[in-house]
């Protein structure tokens, strides 16, 4: 479990196609990982395989390609980093569990002051559990939803802060990001289908 609060942007340095699956080495901050240890990967939950101060070792099974972006990823990508919850741990974003529910596309991006609105594009089946100012993960980073423009359309709005310390500011029209709706909606939606 995670919050969507990004503590770190790595930079794949590596990717093979190994037994494991797709392997990325990521350069990051962290230096007392553990193997096996559950970590966000641009907001995919993904196990250490491996460790070394400042890079660890993760995979991805056809399963998870099947259902993220993760093989877009080259050389060079930055990625959003958050390591799982520990009890006792702030929970300053939301409940992000690291499992993306729709890889989806950007289709607008305009500055509006100090903030940058960015319009995402919606599968028709998650858009029902969007609320207006509710939660919302993108790359797996926690944000409001600041607007529902028009139906199968959010739009987050990015403050400097969250451009400077996640990958959100590189987005452009075009670009895949992934998207996790909030758990309590999907709960809700699950327990009350039965009386729809």
């Amino acid at each position: 479990m995670f919050t969507g609060l990004i503590d770190d942007v790595g930079t794949i340095e590596r990717v093979a196609e190994t037994p494991a699956g797709l392997e990325f080495t990521i350069r990051c901050r962290y230096t007392d990982l553990a193997d096996g240890e559950s970590i966000a990967v641009q907001g995919a939950c993904l196990t250490v395989r491996e460790h070394a101060p400042s890079r660890m070792v993760v995979a991805a099974v056809q399963t998870t390609l099947g259902r993220t972006a993760l093989g877009d990823w080259a050389v060079g990508t930055r990625v959003n980093l958050e390591r799982s919850l520990r009890l006792g741990d702030r929970l300053g974003g939301h409940i992000v569990q690291g499992h993306v529910d729709a890889v989806t596309t950007v289709v607008h991006v305009q500055q509006a002051g100090d903030a940058l609105l960015i319009d995402i594009a919606v599968p028709a089946e998650l858009f029902p559990l969007l609320v207006l100012h509710g939660s919302v993960a993108v790359d797996g980073v926690s944000l409001t939803v600041n607007e529902l423009p028009r139906e199968n359309v959010l739009q987050i709005s990015l403050i400097e802060y969250t451009l400077r310390h996640t990958t959100l500011g590189d987005l452009r029209p075009g670009a895949r990001v992934h998207l996790e709706a909030d758990v309590m909606g999907k709960y809700a939606r699950q327990l009350l289908a039965a009386y729809a």
